[in-house]
């Protein structure tokens, strides 16, 4: 169904790409480690390998097929790195000023 032909196809590629962004907002919010995003995004994408093998009986053997996962992992794993990135290198803020006054 995944091909740049039909519009059910280019739809479902749309999909895939959606999905890699949120899953890279996930990866934010779960992970926040922006060392560990790259595991975590091959993880789900071979486990999602996995499933689509045992769902349809066979390896995917699909040039699209392989295209679009390669580019939702590249994304996926880009764009959460850089989120979690901006996140671990905001300033700690330092106070001097004592908590509480005994």
């Amino acid at each position: 169904i995944l091909g740049f032909s039909t519009p059910p196809g280019r739809l479902s590629m749309m999909a895939f790409v959606l999905n890699a962004l949120t899953c890279a907002l996930g990866l934010l919010y779960f992970i926040r480690r922006g060392k560990q995003c790259l595991d975590f995004t091959v993880t789900v994408h071979f486990f999602h390998l996995l499933a689509c093998w045992i769902y349809n009986s066979h390896f995917p053997s699909t040039l699209t097929w392989w295209l679009v996962h390669i580019v939702c992992t590249a994304l996926m794993a880009v764009i959460g790195e850089y989120l979690c990135m901006r996140i671990e290198l905001k300033e700690i803020p330092l106070n001097s000023a004592p908590k509480s006054n005994v």
